[in-house]
């Protein structure tokens, strides 16, 4: 098991008590706190900080659900463009469906979805139609007319008062979205001059996370956020602002120091004055408080780290991302003085294809996966006519873990035949081996006559946070569904086939 660091109950508890300071701070009708990050499922921080609680965030908003409200912002350039959340591999106008659900599921209000930057094309209009149809309020934000230069402009009629006003209830505004540069700080100030306009007193502020700004720039925890947003091409950097104010070291990152002085000029426009010295006053970020093993959050992050690096040589290989996105991946994981290798998994596979190649010309082409089992023990399996690497690594995992000899069938040769005939003959597939989930529906199926089966299948939950890694780049069914096992993968830059349709 993972070496714990970081305690996820006294976050929840300093963070929310934090937040509730910012709302009562002298005479204030609403707060309006950017949440940065994900509010839900965030698994980099989970990954980072051994211990944080994925689902934290929204169990601190369940304390504060009476007074709090969601609002929702997706820039309409990352819906015509298909941006994609890689923790799940879903675009971002699907992940706004997705919070919308989570957050009815834990009973927390939902006030509207802002698209903004709004430019009229099919797909945006598609989107909002959708949710206007079942009943969701939309807003429409438009591009600010003067920012970032011409205050003046930005704080009128003109600029944030072409935006329609959002109307709030609650004295708690949390403006959130499915990623980084959805509008939310432009979100936050629209809605504050338009409560000033109509003689109420907000508030804004920032929950942050990443980086952490008392640790120190170079620490692997913040340079793991550098690596994440390697494609936004975020970098820390010491607040001089802070450090000018109050004589004291905090980091922050480079967006955030280059806004802070246009940022602090609106809010003294709107409001008359600012509270604020510096973005790292803004934030709301009691994650540095909470570790209580240093050494162990920095190994996680070093993983992280190299995990990115991984991700991003595969990204590349898709066209996902730009070469310089993926040198300074690279370059983040000599910073903390790491290899690919390094991560546990990796040899092992990368080694077994290697003999099984030498071994016999037929498996030229063999796909191995290695999997870390609960006890650091490595399992591996390799593609074959009957099921892909994933799925036979997963299933030498379980039988591992049920003590069953690897030698024992636990599913029969005859399903994997007639699943087999059936994706050839009557589906037409391309490719006949069973895939990940395939797999495991038959070894379900077959736990109800075959005892080995079922010891297997009741396996499968333990491998829930398991690392593994493959030597060829996954399908994406078989990638979903090792996501949702909570299996943490990453891959060789290589494809199975040299189709492209059909890869």
């Amino acid at each position: 098991m993972q070496r714990q660091g970081f305690d996820s109950e006294k976050y929840i508890e300093e963070q929310s008590q934090h937040i509730l300071e910012r709302i009562n701070k002298g005479e204030c009708d609403r707060l309006y706190l950017e949440f940065g990050g994900k509010l839900v499922h965030d698994k980099h921080a989970m990954r980072v900080l051994p211990g944080f609680d994925e689902n934290a965030k929204i169990k601190l908003l369940q304390k504060l659900k009476d007074q709090a409200e969601i609002v929702i912002c997706i820039y309409s350039g990352d819906i015509i463009n298909s941006k994609t959340r890689q923790d799940f591999g879903i675009t971002y106008d699907l992940e706004v469906l997705r919070l919308i659900d989570i957050f009815r599921k834990h009973d927390l209000k939902i006030n509207s979805v802002v698209v903004t930057r709004y430019e009229d094309s099919p797909a945006v209009n598609k989107f909002i139609n959708r949710l206007e149809r079942r009943d969701i309020k939309t807003y429409k934000h438009y591009y600010t007319k003067g920012y970032p230069t011409d205050v003046d402009t930005i704080v009128s009629e003109e600029g944030y008062g072409v935006n329609p006003y959002i109307e709030m209830t609650k004295p708690l505004a949390v403006i959130t979205g499915p990623g980084g540069g959805s509008g939310k700080l432009a979100t936050c100030l629209s809605q504050l001059y338009h409560e000033f306009k109509r003689g109420r007193h907000a508030r804004y502020a920032k929950f942050e996370t990443f980086p952490i700004w008392n640790l120190p720039v170079k620490h692997p925890v913040n340079i793991a956020y550098e690596a994440a947003t390697a494609d936004l091409r975020d970098v820390n950097m010491l607040d001089s602002f802070h450090m000018e104010a109050y004589g004291q070291m905090a980091v922050n990152y480079n967006r955030d120091l280059e806004a802070f002085p246009v940022v602090k000029r609106i809010i003294e426009k709107i409001t008359g004055s600012s509270e604020y010295q510096s973005p790292t006053d803004m934030g709301v970020n009691r994650v540095g408080f909470c570790i209580y093993d240093d050494e162990a959050v920095q190994e996680a992050a070093r993983q992280e780290i190299i995990r990115r690096f991984m991700i991003a040589k595969c990204d590349y290989k898709k066209g996902k991302i730009s070469e310089e996105a993926l040198e300074r991946s690279e370059l983040l994981m000599k910073e903390v003085n790491a290899d690919e290798e390094d991560r546990k998994v990796v040899a092992p596979a990368r080694e077994y294809a290697e003999v099984k190649r030498r071994m016999d010309k037929k498996y030229a082409n063999v796909v191995v996966m290695a999997l870390e089992m609960p006890d650091g023990s490595i399992v591996t399996g390799r593609s074959s006519h009957r099921t892909v690497a994933a799925a036979a690594a997963v299933l030498n995992g379980v039988k591992k873990l049920a003590g069953i000899d690897d030698e024992v069938y636990v599913i029969s040769p005859n399903v994997f035949e007639d699943i087999q005939d059936l994706k050839g003959n009557v589906l037409h597939h391309d490719r006949i081996s069973l895939n990940l989930e395939e797999t495991l529906t038959a070894l379900c199926i077959s736990a109800e006559t075959n005892p080995c089966a079922s010891a297997a299948a009741e396996q499968l939950a333990k491998l829930q946070g398991c690392k593994a890694h493959c030597t060829a780049i996954l399908s994406d069914r078989d990638e979903q569904t090792l996501r949702s096992m909570g299996i943490d993968v990453t891959c060789d830059p290589e494809y199975v086939t040299t189709n492209l349709y059909f890869a």
